[in-house]
């Protein structure tokens, strides 16, 4: 049976980020980029990072230019923008496509795995999967990282 833990992307510093390296942690992976106007929730993405990394959460940023070209950025601005501006400290891989067909093959598993609300509808669209690498749950664009349904969902997978 094919979990997250099969696929592996690129880093943001162009090495291989393979998911199986986080085997027994939860991870919240968000399509992310930097000129949105939900950028903002970067700020949550950290602070639920800080908060519950020591408990074993992973958030995974995935930087995207696919909804009107947000993230139009090399790799090294993409880093740069995030950890200056909002002080990113989690994992973020190289620039991504997520949807449609030339998504990366984890995002056309997840949406196979939980149908059309694991699709990437525009940025900041979180997907959380299980220790176990099993797709958990897709939460829309609008919920904000600090939103309750994503703390519960997230406190239940730890």
């Amino acid at each position: 049976m094919t979990t997250a833990h099969d696929f592996s992307f690129t880093s943001i510093k162009g090495e291989p980020l393979p998911l199986r390296q986080f085997s027994g942690h939860p991870v919240l992976i968000v399509n992310v980029a930097s000129k949105c106007g939900l950028t903002p929730q970067y700020e949550g993405l950290v602070s639920l990072y800080r908060d519950l990394k020591n408990k074993g959460l992973v958030v995974l940023g995935v930087p995207s230019n696919q909804f009107m070209g947000q993230e139009p950025g090399t790799n090294e601005e993409i880093e740069t923008f995030c950890s200056m501006t909002f002080g990113v400290d989690f994992p973020l891989t190289a620039k991504t496509d997520v949807k449609s067909e030339s998504a990366h093959p984890f995002y056309q598993w997840i949406k196979g795995e939980l149908g059309q609300p694991a699709e990437p509808v525009w940025n900041f669209h979180k997907l959380l999967i299980g220790k176990d690498g099993k797709a958990l749950q897709a939460f829309a664009p609008t919920i904000v990282p600090e939103a309750p349904e994503i703390r519960a969902a997230i406190d239940g997978a730890l």
